[in-house]
């Protein structure tokens, strides 16, 4: 079948396998390092090596995984439900099952499994919608870009706060591992037509994108501007608990938050298309230091304070969300639109923020004594908000001097 007579993909069908990505991936790092250290007992410090070294793995296993990703193009239907197998079970090992060896390493073994999948069936996704994109008319990769972006979203909002949800039942963590798994079925229901679709273009690798000036400007400032969300995702409960003595709350202001994202997105959109992206980034980068300024006034009991930074630096949020990966897809469209290595090292660029937010923070509280759920000393505490308020405020600092002095691409403008 000639491309031109394909029939359209089908977006709902990308916007719910984003939304199981996303809920295999942010959410991982705000819920199991509590669940592992309240819990099971395992140190910060040992939890945030697993995780660096994880992701150093990451950095060998990527290209590998993009390589078989090709090779198995022809059978990618069944490759991506035996990934999306893997990353159902690893959820439900590590939330669902009480580890039958050594916490840790039960730990690692989990999270081995579903960052394994998680990387394959991102690559998958990445590489199968640019080949599909096409079929959706001009601009086709950012129509898709739009309805993935938008499903990640929800993805974030639906895992970041389920626990909580499902606090009622006795078994939260379990019961969100389950409802995992039925995302994943209907992730891979939906998508079921996809992968046969089109024949994927051979991938150009990652040397044509890093080549560029252009994209690897776009692949630091996104390095930059991502670190914030993680060093906040990374400590939010344990702020929540221990700073604001709000313990039960912690699921509705994640909520709050990443609602706020969600909501916010299409109107960064389009006041982008009125004043530019550059001036939307730089506007919404600028309301997330005011928010994270304001974490140092606040204390014990200052939970609606807490709610309105969340408001405001969730609409922030929002903007990363519309905007940048938009503009990082017109760069590969003008440059290597088969090159699905690009938005490989773009999902990478999240997943190295968050290992640095658990490798440098967690063994920093655990060296001034913090304990999650118990007594601390004021120094811990201070230092808890120290790490939540300021570092996302150096970090938005120096992503907005990298985005002043970047040249965004032609015709971004109108980037969504």
């Amino acid at each position: 079948m000639f491309p031109d007579m394909a029939p359209a993909p089908s977006r709902p069908g990308y916007a719910v396998f984003a939304a199981m990505l996303a809920a295999a991936g942010l959410p991982i790092y705000i819920h199991a390092p509590k669940v592992y250290v309240d819990e099971f007992g395992v140190g910060l410090t040992a939890l945030a090596g697993v995780l660096f070294a994880l992701r150093l793995f990451d950095v060998v296993q990527d290209p590998v995984l993009g390589w078989l990703a090709q090779r198995l193009r022809g059978a990618r239907a069944l490759a991506v439900a035996g990934g999306v197998a893997v990353l159902a079970a690893s959820m439900f090992g590590l939330f669902a099952v009480t580890p039958p060896i050594a916490p840790i390493w039960w730990f690692a073994l989990m999270m081995t499994g579903l960052f394994s999948a998680f990387s394959f069936l991102t690559i998958c996704m990445y590489a199968q919608g640019v080949a599909a994109a096409p079929r959706l008319g001009a601009q086709g990769y950012l129509r898709l870009a739009a309805w993935r972006e938008t499903g990640a979203l929800l993805g974030v909002c639906a895992a970041a706060v389920a626990p909580t949800v499902l606090d009622a039942t006795g078994n939260p963590y379990g019961n969100f591992a389950l409802g995992f798994a039925g995302l994943c079925t209907l992730a891979l229901w939906l998508m079921r037509r996809e992968w046969g679709a089109s024949l994927v273009p051979a991938d150009s690798g990652f040397r044509i994108v890093l080549a560029d000036p252009v994209a690897r400007r776009l692949l630091l400032m996104a390095l930059m501007n991502a670190a914030p969300v993680a060093v906040s995702s990374t400590l939010f409960l344990f702020y929540v608990e221990s700073v604001l003595l709000a313990p039960g709350m912690e699921g509705p202001l994640l909520l709050l938050f990443f609602l706020a994202a969600a909501v916010s997105a299409p109107f960064w959109s389009r006041a982008a298309t009125r004043f530019g992206p550059r001036a939307m980034l730089l506007a919404a980068m600028a309301l997330a230091i005011a928010a994270f300024s304001l974490v140092l006034l606040l204390g014990p009991g200052d939970t609606v304070a807490f709610a309105l930074v969340c408001l405001v630096s969730g609409a922030a949020l929002g903007a990363d969300f519309a905007l940048l990966p938009a503009l990082f897809a017109r760069r590969m469209e003008q440059i290597a639109p088969e090159a699905a290595a690009g938005f490989g090292l773009w999902a990478f660029v999240s997943k190295l923020t968050l290992a640095f937010a658990a490798v440098v923070l967690l063994p920093a509280l655990d060296a001034a004594g913090f304990q999650s759920g118990g007594e601390n000393p004021q120094g811990a505490l201070d230092l808890l908000t120290y790490l939540y308020a300021l570092v996302p405020c150096v970090l938005k600092l120096g992503a907005m001097a990298v985005l002043a002095t970047t040249p965004l691409p032609q015709g971004a403008r109108n980037p969504i």
